[in-house]
């Protein structure tokens, strides 16, 4: 893994597992990195890292305490809601992740590709 990358995965990860304490007890479902350019294997690597958390108290409530420190931490966030289930993107230096409450689940993860 090159050093960027890594630096990238950890910075990721520590958000991720920020936001998700803020839910309840999670399940870690990825955590790695990946060839993201099919058309040119080994040139751009993307991490992956994402949990799940059952039965979250009160994900509404919970994502709305997030967001403000979020934001303070230089995160724009993209609602993406529909009717039936809640949305929000997360962007920030070219970095994103993605909280989608969908009944009873929250599954929190995300991407960035960086050259290899």
């Amino acid at each position: 893994m090159t050093p960027e990358l890594r630096r990238l995965a950890d910075e990721l990860t520590s958000v991720i597992d920020s936001a998700a304490a803020s839910f309840g007890p999670a399940d870690r479902t990825l955590d790695g990195e990946l060839d993201c350019d099919p058309t040119t294997p080994g040139r751009l690597l993307c991490w992956q890292y994402g949990v799940r958390v059952e039965h979250p108290a009160s994900p509404s409530t919970s994502l709305a305490a997030l967001l403000p420190a979020l934001h303070g931490d230089g995160w724009q966030s993209h609602d993406r809601s529909t009717p039936a289930e809640q949305i929000t993107r997360f962007t920030r230096d070219g970095a994103d992740f993605t909280i989608h409450i969908a009944g009873p689940v929250t599954i929190i993860g995300s991407t960035r590709p960086t050259p290899a």
